[in-house]
């Protein structure tokens, strides 16, 4: 048999693991790091342990991504950072510290068993079912009839990940990747499609790990003030037509006059917020520089409400990318080294990773959003006169970060350069 792959999907995240299909000596379990089966209790929740270190993650991958992407920028922090935790279950020794360590949690701080309840947790209050939100947050893992993975892997991905193993025919590729890519399709109700690259009779096993969001804004914009054709400068050379969404409503914004950019904080129904931010014109450079932890909890303590003249595209896009460049560059390298041992899936040693992929999809509309970021001087914008209300006008390059406002977690982070991209 040729060498086995594995591959990892997640709103989707794909990752090929290379294997050399002999067992190892023994049963070799998980390590000491596998937390037990059940949820401590704890005067905070679990999540707290791990959604700041989410969110660091995220702009440190954004800003990777940036340097080398020109276009529209989008990925899901949480569901990117959720496969590669339930990828550590899988292995040994320092594989798993690496890869914990990378996503950017201290150990010392934050033993392996607390980051894995702290992942249980946040998919579990993602999960819960709201009346005015629809946020789905999963895991499944299809796996070849030639495989036999360890029973205490799937127990453990199950209890703490929610990941179920359905069996699948892998010697037949074509119809087990339709098959699949059918099912993140309906799961998240046929917003992300076609996430899964081709792959060959040799896989053995996917990992699919999707979310799902929609919402409805606070503050709907009327579709009958929307202009069909209005300016958006991508750059300097090019301008495009897009839809353009328009309203005068209350809304928390501010002006950061250090960083050079307006900051607008949009509410939906249920418990999630969105933070956009439009850079001055030429200083999205600027602004991506700025982006760290200390910047956003300086933004959310400084919001103030006013009323906005507001103008907005309505969008759709997408982006997929092929992360294994990227991720070494910010500490996760291990996992694509021939050291790697993630034996604790299958029992089986030498195993690597060689691609990770993820793509993810966000609608913006006149009704709301699906989808399948030091001190300085703060002030609201003037107003032009004493009669027209302050204005913020999304006619150029901007960025996204959609939270749950329950968990603090950062659910997608992009940048829309191109509305009508797609």
């Amino acid at each position: 048999m040729g060498p086995a792959r594995l591959w990892l999907l997640g709103a989707g995240i794909l990752a090929s693991v290379h294997c050399q299909p002999f067992p190892a000596h023994g049963d070799k379990s998980p390590g000491a790091h596998r937390p037990p089966g059940h949820q401590l209790s704890e005067p905070a929740p679990a999540y707290h342990k791990v959604t700041p270190t989410i969110t660091s993650f995220a702009l440190r991958l954004y800003k990777r991504l940036a340097a080398g992407t020109p276009g529209n920028i989008l990925f899901s922090p949480v569901s990117l950072s959720s496969t590669l935790a339930l990828l550590s279950l899988g292995a040994q020794g320092d594989t798993s510290t690496q890869i914990l360590e990378g996503l950017g949690f201290n150990l010392t701080e934050t033993p392996a068993a607390d980051v894995h309840r702290g992942f249980q947790s946040l998919l579990r209050t993602l999960d819960l079912p709201s009346p005015k939100l629809e946020l789905k947050v999963g895991s499944s893992l299809f796996l070849d009839k030639r495989l036999k993975p360890l029973q205490h892997f799937l127990d453990s991905t199950k209890e703490l990940y929610g990941a179920f193993a359905f069996s699948a025919n892998f010697s037949d590729p074509a119809t087990t990747w339709r098959q699949i890519n059918e099912y993140v399709r309906k799961q998240t109700y046929g917003h992300v499609t076609d996430g899964l690259p081709q792959f060959s009779h040799d896989t053995l096993m996917v990992l699919s790990n999707y979310i799902f969001f929609k919402a409805k804004w606070q503050h709907p914009f009327d579709r009958y003030q929307t202009r069909k054709r209005e300016s958006f400068s991508v750059d300097d050379r090019t301008c495009l037509r897009v839809p353009m969404m328009q309203q005068r409503e209350m809304h928390r914004f501010l002006y950061d006059q250090e960083v050079a950019c307006t900051v607008l904080q949009m509410g939906y129904s249920g418990s999630a917020w969105l933070l956009l931010v439009l850079p001055d014109p030429g200083r999205m450079r600027q602004v991506e520089a700025a982006l760290q932890p200390e910047t956003l909890r300086k933004w959310g303590q400084l919001f103030l409400p006013s009323l906005l003249d507001l103008h907005l595209p309505r969008f759709s896009v997408s982006s997929t990318y092929n992360l294994e460049e990227i991720l070494p560059q910010i500490g996760l390298g291990s996992i694509f080294s021939l050291e790697a041992d993630l034996s604790g899936i299958t029992g089986w040693l030498n195993k690597t990773i060689s691609r990770v992929s993820h793509k993810a999809a966000v609608d913006m509309n006149e009704k709301g959003t699906q989808a399948g970021a030091a001190s300085g001087l703060l002030s609201q914008p003037p107003p032009l006169n004493t009669t027209s209300a302050p204005h913020a006008h999304f006619n150029r390059p901007f960025l996204l970060l959609l939270w749950e406002v329950t968990t603090q977690s950062l659910l997608f982070l992009g940048k829309v350069v191109n509305p009508v991209a797609g």
